[in-house]
């Protein structure tokens, strides 16, 4: 079986939350289920447009890593979120927002998707013990949409 490919659209401010994320992701990984793509695997000389386009274009399921500071992106916000819901409803793909930190994401053009942790509540919220329990939530969410993704 083919790996499933996740887009992980993010802030750099966030970057510590997503590399958390990647190592929860990583037993999904080491057994083939999912590969990831972030905009850190751009390689000197590349173009960023147009790598990130070709990985958009290829991905399956596409991680939005929601804060304020994805809201005051531009780019993640106008350029990968937009089309990632363009896909999402063109039944292309499947777009999770996965909740980092609090902040107002219920008008959010996504609002009507299922978010991860549990009921949308965010990772570095105090509904949660640690990051772990939160990620692992995730990650059970995640592995759960891929298992049903692969059944014929």
């Amino acid at each position: 079986m083919k790996p499933i490919k996740l887009f992980i659209s993010y802030s750099h401010k966030d970057d510590d939350l997503r590399a958390e994320l990647e190592d929860h992701l990583s037993l999904l990984k080491r057994q083939g289920f999912i590969e990831t793509w972030f905009d850190r695997k751009i390689e000197a000389g590349d173009e960023f447009d147009t790598v990130i386009q070709e990985n958009l274009n290829s991905s399956d399921i596409f991680l939005l890593l929601i804060s304020r500071h994805f809201f005051a992106s531009n780019y993640c916000y106008e350029k990968e979120m937009t089309y990632a819901l363009k896909r999402h409803d063109e039944k292309r793909g499947r777009v999770i927002p996965v909740i980092l930190r609090d902040c107002d994401w219920k008008i959010a053009p996504f609002q009507k998707l299922k978010a991860l942790p549990d009921d949308g509540k965010a990772v570095t919220s105090s509904a949660w013990r640690n990051h772990d329990e939160a990620f692992t939530k995730v990650t059970a969410g995640i592995r759960e949409l891929i298992e049903n993704m692969s059944r014929p």
